[in-house]
């Protein structure tokens, strides 16, 4: 995948409570900056479960579906697109720290075509997205 953009944070919280917070879509709205609409799916997250979102990046609106396709509840999930205007995969990680939580996002994915171009304008946006985002869940769960 050509855009492939990670961002850590400790959260001063336990993997268990950091990886029960970002497996509830339910909460997405509340720390992911950019989105305008998130359908959670009824009942837990597990594989094959699938999450619609709206969001805005680039000054475009993104509707994409996500689905969920690896799970370790208190460490690690894992999504990709299956629905969207390109292929991405998004993971969120949670390992213990001395402070709480090392908590990183990570996105994958990109335009293919002659949108390649902008990938490194794309990747620089992407990574500061990710890191507001980061800020907000720690904001959200340190509170």
């Amino acid at each position: 995948m050509a855009i492939d953009v990670t961002v850590t944070r400790t959260i001063g919280r336990s993997p268990r409570e950091v990886m029960a917070y970002l497996a509830d879509a339910a909460h997405d709205p509340e720390w992911i900056g950019g989105l305008i609409e998130v359908h959670p799916p009824d009942g837990p997250l597990a594989v094959g479960t699938q999450v619609e979102r709206v969001a805005g990046f680039m000054r475009r609106r993104i509707e994409y579906v996500l689905e969920v396709v690896a799970l370790e509840p208190e460490r690690h999930i894992a999504m990709r697109s299956i629905r969207a205007p390109f292929p991405m995969e998004v993971t969120y990680e949670a390992a213990p720290a001395d402070a709480g939580s090392l908590v990183s996002l990570r996105v994958q994915g990109g335009p293919g075509g002659l949108a390649r171009m902008l990938h490194p304008l794309m990747a620089r946006q992407m990574r500061g997205n990710l890191s507001g985002d980061l800020a907000r869940l720690a904001a959200r769960l340190e509170q």
